[in-house]
C-alpha cells in the first residue's frame, strides 16, 4: 500500500471474499496483494491469508483475518455516492442478494456485517438544499425507505408526495 491512511476491517477468515466482492461490485475497486501468515497466531497457521490489500471505491483498505473476536458495526460505514436509481438499484441489490440485510435510510450490511449508504446525489442535495420546507419533505421521505427512491424523493422535495 502507497497510501499513508488505509482502513484496516477485520474479518473472520473471510478477508479474499469479501475483497473480491467489494472489487467485483464498486467502480474504482481492485485487489491488490494477499500476504500469507509468516507464522502461527491465535486465530491461524503459518501460510494462511494473514491481510488482504484492496481498494473500495478509491479507498485503500486491509482485510485482516483477526478471528471471531471482533465484529463490524454501524459504527463505521462506507458512503457510496450514486448518480441514479439504476446504480442505486444495482449496488444495494448487489449487497442485500448476496447474504446481506436491508437497514433504514438507504443502509444496507453485507453478508460480513460491514455497513455500507447507498446515497443517491439526489437525496443529498435535497435534505441539504436550500429550501428548508423542500428538505424536511425530503427527509421526511427517507426516514420511511430501507432503499432510497429518488423519485420519491423528488416527489418530495416538489411538495407531490
Amino acid at each position: 500500500m502507497t497510501s499513508k491512511n488505509t482502513i484496516c476491517l477485520w474479518y473472520d477468515g473471510d478477508a479474499v471474499d469479501a475483497a473480491n466482492f467489494y472489487a467485483d461490485t464498486f467502480p474504482d475497486s481492485a485487489v491488490q496483494a494477499i500476504h500469507r501468515a509468516p507464522g502461527d497466531y491465535p486465530d491461524g497457521k503459518e501460510g494462511d491469508v494473514l491481510t488482504v490489500e484492496f481498494t473500495v471505491a478509491g479507498i485503500p483498505c486491509i482485510g485482516l483475518n483477526g478471528g471471531p473476536h471482533f465484529k463490524h458495526s454501524e459504527a463505521f460505514s462506507f458512503m457510496i455516492t450514486t448518480d441514479d436509481q439504476a446504480e442505486t438499484d444495482r449496488l444495494w441489490n448487489a449487497i442485500v442478494g448476496n447474504g446481506g440485510q436491508e437497514s433504514e435510510c438507504g443502509w444496507c450490511k453485507d453478508r460480513w456485517g460491514l455497513s455500507w449508504q447507498i446515497a443517491p446525489r439526489a437525496l443529498t442535495a435535497a435534505v441539504f438544499g436550500p429550501d428548508p420546507a423542500a428538505a424536511k419533505r425530503a427527509f421526511d421521505a427517507m426516514m420511511t425507505m430501507r432503499k432510497i427512491d429518488i423519485a420519491t424523493i423528488e416527489r418530495a422535495v416538489l411538495g407531490r408526495d
